[in-house]
């Protein structure tokens, strides 16, 4: 696994791990509905993924598109899936979503090195 891939899975898994320990049930709550709502469905977890994706750059938030990334990659969405995803995206969220665009191309490549 590529070391921005490792580093973005530790921290996220370390920082869940203390946020759940603190045992606040609305934060328990959030965590379950959002684990839910990308389960299998009508729609499948790759297509819910790849929505999430666009939801997470319009919205800008790089932590999100970075998880949301690595599950449509582990899903076997493609890049030109992807690739195609991210440009609704930043056709929605306009050219202020550039910048996360670019973040997440980068973490896209780091994602297909793992496969080396």
């Amino acid at each position: 696994m590529s070391k921005p891939v490792e580093e973005f899975n530790a921290y996220r898994s370390e920082m869940n791990g203390k946020l759940l320990a603190d045992n606040n049930k609305i934060i328990k709550r959030i965590f379950n509905l959002d684990t839910n709502a990308y389960s299998e469905g009508v729609l499948d977890i790759k297509t819910k993924e790849l929505l999430g994706l666009v939801a997470s750059t319009v919205l800008r938030c790089d932590d999100c598109v970075k998880y949301h990334l690595q599950s449509c990659y582990n899903h076997g969405a493609s890049k030109e899936e992807v690739m195609e995803t991210l440009s609704i995206a930043t056709l929605v969220g306009g050219t202020i979503v550039i910048p996360h665009l670019r973040r997440a191309y980068e973490f896209w490549e780091q994602l297909e090195l793992q496969e080396g």
